[in-house]
């Protein structure tokens, strides 16, 4: 690695002087996955079973 190369590095990873980093309104971090994922594994089934009783499979 190059000295210029390192300094481009450190540069790209250093946090920007001291300003919080804005938010684009994608998912947030926080908030309830466990229903989340419930109610997606629930809608899951229920097309499955949908589908199976149709015959469309």
């Amino acid at each position: 690695m190059t000295a210029a190369t390192a300094s481009l590095t450190a540069a790209a990873s250093a946090p920007a002087l001291g300003r919080s980093r804005s938010r684009t309104g994608g998912p947030k971090d926080d908030g309830p996955r466990l229903l989340e994922h419930l109610l997606g594994w629930t809608l899951v089934v229920l097309l499955a079973v949908l589908v199976s009783h149709t015959g469309l499979l």
